[in-house]
């Protein structure tokens, strides 16, 4: 048994009014009955469209404050009514109660103006009950819906199932990503919060693969979000795949790391290959590359300041990156640098944003802590040999302490005149971190700085920064035998500094 139902009824209640009447006054036309309360019915009075009260409805009036207004069995009953069954039928007559074939809703705007009072109840109620009983009820959450919900309409008189399901699904993702923006507010001041609620909605963007070709892959980002990712413009080249967003993620970050003055990152597989500060982007990005010339090839290369002529001339000289990546381009320098290479994509983007919590997947559940970043800086440093560094080389100390901390752990970075000479990253062992730090800086870091990402447990890692030409070494101490790494240090007329703060990243 099923009823017969000679007007379609939609319950319209929203918050964002953006287009509202002409879809209400369309559905009219079509010979809807439009139910509405509040601000929204006085949207649609004004402009002419016919409305009938919720409170004819329910026979109660809006009260305490708005908070109490769409919550009564006459307007869930009407939502909630298996139409196909025929003791909801009967309760339906018995009580009074009309069906609603569609209901509007967007919700107060919590995540704009997070307060008690914009946390919306009978909203989310009412898109809700109307998800769950998709079978009869179309369920609108968002203007952008309006044009689509309507050319069906038109076409066949009501909605399809199979529409009614898709806008379920979306429903029910709009309330799942407010009640987790209300359960964040409650806990803002809480570091590591109890819980953690991550609606996580994929982008449109297509990536190629994952890490590798037979993955899959896709960005997702916070439900009702933007993100850094959603700011870039692709100005060339294929498709970006996983590795390429997240090793861009890195070179992004450890480029805007470096300080106010021009700066270039190489990056190759999520370490830094090539670092370097200059006074102008072209020598910077010449010095970064020469650090690890043949790793460089089909890396990403961030840069800082918008790339210039000057900067294309020596990339279209130098081996193929992956992907470019800065804040802007100089006219002409985005055509010279498709014609030399085709296949690079080029992505201009906004300086980074603050990093929320770090999510880590493990077996059987999740690894999560405060981000990564530099808390001691230099006022915050102690000397611990007799000899102090000089102004020089504070200044490489500094830029290698930078760079180490953007290097997979374990870390050494030899660093000369702020260019990272030699990186040693990801070794099971320090020694042989600074051995591979030492064979690529070849010499070139003769007066310079040694950077570890942790303390020294015995001199033997000192002695590879010495042989390798660094006279300023900087780390975090804390060792057993620091007194016998410092001793040694003093031994070798090197300058030692301590951070106080190790930098392990994995």
């Amino acid at each position: 048994m099923s009823q017969q139902v000679e007007t379609r009824r939609a319950l319209c209640s929203v918050w964002d009014k953006t287009g509202v009447v002409a879809f209400a006054r369309e559905l009219s036309d079509l010979g809807w009955e439009i139910v509405s309360s509040g601000g929204t019915a006085r949207a649609l009075e004004e402009a002419g469209v016919p409305v009938v009260p919720l409170a004819t409805i329910t026979g109660f009036p809006e009260m305490l404050d708005h908070r109490v207004v769409s919550l009564h069995p006459k307007v869930h009953g009407g939502i909630l009514a298996d139409r196909g069954k025929a003791s909801h039928l009967a309760d339906m007559a018995e009580h009074g109660i009309v069906a609603f074939d569609l209901v509007v809703s967007n919700l107060y705007p919590f995540l704009d103006a997070p307060d008690i009072e914009t946390i919306d109840i009978g909203g989310p109620a009412m898109t809700r009950a109307a998800a769950k009983n998709h079978a009869w009820v179309a369920v609108v959450t968002s203007p952008a819906q309006y044009a689509d919900v309507l050319a069906e309409i038109r076409a066949h008189g009501n909605t399809t199932v199979e529409t009614r399901r898709a806008l379920a699904l979306e429903a029910f993702a709009l309330t799942a990503s407010y009640d987790a923006a209300v359960v964040r507010w409650l806990q803002a001041d809480d570091e590591l919060p109890r819980h953690l609620v991550l609606p996580l909605q994929r982008t449109d963007e297509a990536l190629r693969y994952g890490e590798n070709p037979h993955q899959r892959a896709a960005r997702y980002r916070l439900r009702g979000t933007t993100s850094w990712f959603d700011a870039i413009t692709q100005h060339s080249g294929v498709a970006l795949s996983y590795l390429n967003l997240y090793d861009a993620d890195a070179a992004w970050r450890l480029a805007f790391d470096l300080g106010d003055q021009p700066a270039v990152a190489i990056i190759k597989h999520a370490n830094p290959c090539g670092a370097a500060v200059a006074a102008d982007l072209a020598t910077a990005y010449q010095r970064a590359l020469e650090c690890d010339e043949r790793s460089a090839f089909g890396g990403i290369v961030a840069c800082n300041r918008p790339v210039d002529a000057d900067t294309v001339a020596r990339m279209v000289e130098g081996p193929q990156a992956d992907v470019v990546l800065a804040p802007g381009y100089a006219p002409g320098t985005l055509d010279a640098l498709v014609a030399k290479r085709k296949n690079t994509r080029l992505l201009e983007a906004p300086a980074p944003g603050p990093w929320a919590l770090d999510v880590r997947q493990v077996s059987g559940g999740f690894l999560v802590q405060t981000p990564h970043h530099f808390a001691a800086a230099r006022p915050d440093w102690r000397v611990v040999t007799k000899r102090a560094p000089t102004e020089a080389e504070w200044a490489d100390a500094e830029f290698a302490w930078r760079v180490c901390g953007w290097v997979k752990s374990n870390a050494i970075v030899l660093a000369k005149d702020r260019v990272a000479w030699g990186i040693g990253a990801g070794q099971q062992n320090r020694v042989e971190s600074g051995e591979i730090a030492a064979k690529k800086a070849a010499g070139r870091a003769q007066g310079g700085a040694c950077a570890s990402d942790a303390f020294f447990p015995f001199p033997d890692g000192l002695e590879v920064a010495a042989g390798a030409g660094a006279t300023v070494v900087v780390q975090p101490g804390g060792a057993m035998r620091d007194d016998a790494v410092i001793e040694r240090a003093d031994e070798l007329g090197l300058a030692m500094v301590f951070t106080g703060e190790r930098h392990f990243v994995h």
